[in-house]
């Protein structure tokens, strides 16, 4: 039953990260700071590591996804202070 709660908050989670970041690759904007993505991006990297040794798939999932999206980000701020 818990499994029920996890997947639906990594698909929400998700959903929402993933839209934000698909208005930014629309629009090169993106309304994070750059050291919010930074800190945002490496603290997922660390739970998908932590989650990695608890064997714990919803957390590995949300979390390696999230540090992809954040470095999607981390990118699309330099590319567009670069403009």
């Amino acid at each position: 039953m818990s499994n029920i709660f996890g997947l639906a908050g990594l698909v929400l989670i998700l959903i929402g990260w993933i839209y934000e970041t698909a208005v930014a690759l629309k629009t090169r904007k993106v309304p994070l700071p750059l050291g919010f993505a930074v800190l945002y991006g490496a603290g997922s990297l660390l739970l998908t590591i932590h989650s990695w040794i608890l064997n714990d798939l919803v957390f590995i999932i949300l979390n390696l996804v999230a540090t992809l999206i954040a470095i999607i980000n981390i990118l699309l701020i330099f590319r567009s202070k670069s403009n």
